[in-house]
C-alpha cells in the first residue's frame, strides 16, 4: 500500500513507517535508560537518540540530492522540498548507526538502550514495508482505457516498447493540477520517454475541459481509467501516482503525491 487514507486525505507510508519507528526506538531507549539509570540518563539517552535520527535524515537527503545535484543546481532551495520524495535510506541508516555507536560509545552505559532503539526502527521499516508491499515488482497494470476519441485499448499495449511514465490523476486533485504542467514540459523535452496520463473515473467532457481552460496539448496522451482499478492494481488508494516503467515494463520508482521537476529529472534519467 503506497499510502494510508485518512477520510479525504492521503498520506504516504513510507515516511509514516520511518516515523513510527523512530518514535517507537525513542520511547525504548529513553524508558529503558530511565529504568536502569535513572531520569536524568533517560533523557540524555533520548537526546542522544534524536541526534542520531537527525544526522540520518540529513544525510539520506543529501545521498539522494548530490549525486543528481545537476538537476537541483539552478534552483537549490529545491532540496528543502521534501515532497520529491528523495531519500537515500541506505546512506541515512548507516550515518545514524554510525552516530548511535559514537554516543554509546562516550556513555558505555546506555549502549544497550540505544542500540535495541535503534534496531527496532529497522524492525518496525522491515516488517511493515513487507507487509505493504512496498518493495514489489508490479507489471503494468492490465486494465482496460479509452481515449478521448473512444478508442480503447488496454494499458500494457500503450506501455510496450519504450520507457514509460504513468500519471494517475483526477481534475479535482489538487496536487495533480500543480505537478501536470511539469509532468507536459517533461513530455516535450523527453521524446524518448512516453507519457500515459491516467485520469480516475472522470468523464470526456470534464477532462476536456480542464485541458482547455489549463492550456494543456495532452489529448493524444490521456487515457480515461472509468472504474478507477489503476490505483487499486498499484496498492495506491490516493492522487496523484506517478508510475516509472522502463522499456522492458519493469517498475522502476512509485512515488504517491506531488512531484516536482528536479525528482522528476532524477527519476527519467534512472530510466
Amino acid at each position: 500500500m503506497l499510502a494510508l487514507q485518512i477520510g479525504p486525505l492521503a498520506f504516504p507510508t513510507g515516511p509514516l513507517l520511518w516515523g513510527l519507528g523512530c518514535l517507537a526506538g525513542h520511547w525504548v531507549a529513553s524508558r529503558w535508560a530511565r529504568h536502569r539509570l535513572g531520569a536524568d540518563a533517560g533523557q540524555a539517552a533520548g537526546d542522544a537518540f534524536w541526534r542520531a535520527v537527525l544526522i540520518g535524515f540529513v544525510v539520506a537527503r543529501l545521498g539522494f540530492v548530490l549525486p543528481a545535484w545537476e538537476h537541483y543546481a539552478s534552483a537549490p532551495w529545491r532540496l528543502l522540498d521534501l515532497r520529491d520524495g528523495g531519500w537515500s535510506p541506505t546512506w541515512g541508516v548507516m550515518a545514524a548507526s554510525v552516530m548511535l555507536a559514537l554516543l554509546a560509545g562516550r556513555q558505555r552505559l546506555m549502549a544497550l538502550p540505544l542500540t535495541v532503539g535503534g534496531l527496532l526502527v529497522l524492525g518496525i521499516w522491515a516488517a511493515g514495508s513487507t507487509a505493504l508491499g512496498l518493495h514489489r515488482q508490479l507489471p503494468v497494470p492490465d486494465i482496460h482505457v479509452v481515449s478521448l476519441t473512444q478508442q480503447a485499448m488496454r494499458l500494457p499495449e500503450l506501455a510496450q516498447g519504450q520507457p514509460t511514465v504513468i500519471n494517475l490523476w483526477a481534475t479535482w486533485c489538487g496536487p495533480c493540477r500543480a505537478e501536470m504542467p511539469t509532468l507536459a514540459a517533461a513530455r516535450t523535452a523527453r521524446p524518448d520517454v512516453r507519457f500515459l496520463f491516467v485520469n480516475q473515473g472522470e468523464d470526456p467532457a470534464t477532462v476536456l475541459r480542464y485541458l482547455r481552460a489549463e492550456g494543456l496539448a495532452l489529448d493524444d496522451a490521456v487515457w480515461l481509467d472509468r472504474r478507477s482499478a489503476a490505483g487499486p492494481a498499484v496498492d495506491s488508494t490516493g492522487l496523484p501516482t506517478t508510475l516509472f516503467f522502463d522499456a522492458q515494463g519493469r517498475l522502476s520508482h512509485r512515488h504517491f503525491g506531488l512531484i516536482t521537476e528536479s525528482a522528476l529529472k532524477v527519476r527519467l534519467a534512472a530510466l
